[in-house]
C-alpha cells in the first residue's frame, strides 16, 4: 500500500502533520488530560466499595505493608484493582471499536452495541454456557470466547454486506441494526427457558454487563489484544482518515477499501467479542466516546483513534465508579450504568440527523 504524501496524512483542513505546531500542541495536552482524567478515575474506582476502609489503611494493603490487614489486601488486590483497571481496558476496547465501526460504515450512529455486533456476541457466548453447543477442538477456557468472536465476526460481515450491497443509507443500516439486537436478545431469552438455575445466573451476566468476574489472567488477555489491536490500527490511521473522503477518493490516495474494511471489521469483533466473553453486554461507550474524541480530536485517525479508546475507558471507569457510589450494599452492574447514560445521547444524535423525521 503505498505511503500517503510526504509531510501529509489524508484528513480534514488543519488535521496534518504540516499544521501548525500550536494546534498540535493542544491535541497532545488534550490526549494527556484525558489519560490524566482515566488515572485518577481507577484510582478512586480502587478507594471505593462496600467495605469501608481509610485511605491509610488501603495504602497499606495496596504496598502490601507488613502491618496490612490481610482481608482488605485480598479485597484490594483480588476484586478491586483487577474490577477498576478491567473498566479502563474494556472502555477503551469498546471506545476503539466504535470509532473504527464509525469509520468504515461511514455512519456516526453506528457501535458494537446499537449494531448488534455486542449482543451477537453474547448469544454466541450463551450457546456453550447453556446449551452446550461451542466449536469443536477449542480448549475449555476458550469455548466461550471463541463462540462470542465467530457470533460477532459474523455479524460484523452481514452490516458491511448489507451496507455495501443493499445501499440502504445510514438511517436504514441503523434499523437494519435494532433489528438484529431486538433478534439476538429475543433468542437469548429463548435460552434463558431452557437454562438451570446455575447458568441462568450466569447469563444474566452476560445480558446485563458487570465486572464481577474480572481477575488477573483475564486483565492480562484484555490488555494484550487491545494493544496488538490498536497497535495495527496505528499502522492504518492515515488509510481509515482517507476511507472518511469515500471509497474512490480513498482508492486514489492507494487504498484498498475492500480490504481496509475487513481488517477493521475484524479488530472490530475480535475486541467486542472479548469484552463481552469478559464482561458481558455493554452498551453505548462504542457510540458516545467516538463522539467525543471527534468534537475535540477532528477526523486525523493517529489522534482519533487512541483519543476515543481513552474517553472509552474513561466512560466505562466512571461508570464504575458510579455504580459502587449509588448503593453501599450492592454493587450494580456497569452495563445498566452505561446504557441509562447512553439512550438520551443516541435519542439526541437521532433527532440532531433529523432520522426521526
Amino acid at each position: 500500500m503505498p505511503a500517503p504524501p510526504a509531510g501529509r496524512t489524508p484528513g480534514l483542513a488543519g488535521h496534518d502533520d504540516s499544521a501548525p505546531q500550536s494546534p498540535l500542541r493542544a491535541r497532545k495536552l488534550w490526549l494527556g488530560a484525558l489519560a490524566a482524567l482515566l488515572f485518577l478515575l481507577v484510582c478512586a474506582d480502587v478507594l471505593v466499595g462496600p467495605a469501608a476502609a481509610d485511605a491509610g489503611a488501603l495504602a497499606r494493603a495496596l504496598w502490601r505493608a507488613p502491618q496490612a490487614d490481610p482481608t482488605l489486601s485480598v479485597i484490594v488486590w483480588h476484586i478491586r484493582l483487577p474490577q477498576a483497571f478491567m473498566a479502563a481496558l474494556v472502555g477503551a476496547a469498546l471506545g476503539h471499536a466504535g470509532a473504527e465501526m464509525q469509520t468504515v460504515l461511514n455512519n456516526p450512529l453506528a457501535s458494537p452495541f446499537t449494531l448488534g455486533i455486542s449482543s451477537a456476541a453474547a448469544l454466541g457466548a450463551a450457546l456453550p454456557l447453556v446449551l452446550g453447543i461451542s466449536l469443536p477442538g477449542v480448549a475449555a477456557p476458550y469455548v466461550l470466547a471463541a463462540n462470542a468472536f465467530i457470533f460477532a465476526l459474523l455479524c460484523a460481515a452481514l452490516l458491511d454486506l448489507v451496507a455495501r450491497r443493499a445501499r440502504i443509507g445510514a438511517s436504514g443500516l441503523i434499523l437494519f441494526g435494532i433489528a438484529l439486537v431486538f433478534t439476538f436478545n429475543a433468542l437469548l431469552s429463548l435460552i434463558q427457558i431452557a437454562a438451570s438455575a446455575a447458568a441462568l445466573q450466569d447469563l444474566i451476566f452476560w445480558m446485563m454487563g458487570s465486572l464481577g468476574r474480572s481477575d488477573w489472567p483475564r486483565l492480562a488477555a484484555m490488555a494484550v489484544v487491545l494493544a496488538l489491536a490498536m497497535a495495527h490500527a496505528r499502522r492504518q490511521s492515515w488509510a481509515l482518515t482517507a476511507l472518511r473522503f469515500g471509497d474512490e477518493r480513498a482508492t486514489a490516495f492507494g487504498v484498498d477499501p475492500r480490504r481496509l474494511r475487513r481488517m477493521a471489521l475484524l479488530r472490530i469483533s475480535v475486541l467486542a467479542a472479548l469484552a463481552v466473553a469478559l464482561t458481558g453486554v455493554i452498551g453505548f461507550v462504542g457510540l458516545v466516546a467516538p463522539h467525543i474524541a471527534r468534537r475535540l480530536w477532528g477526523e486525523d485517525h493517529r489522534w482519533y483513534l487512541p483519543a476515543s479508546a481513552l474517553a472509552g475507558g474513561v466512560m466505562l471507569a466512571a461508570a464504575s465508579l458510579i455504580s459502587r457510589l449509588i448503593s453501599a450494599d450492592v454493587v450494580l452492574p456497569v452495563g445498566l450504568v452505561t446504557t441509562l447514560v447512553g439512550i438520551p445521547f443516541f435519542l439526541a444524535a437521532l433527532l440532531r440527523r433529523r432520522v426521526l423525521q
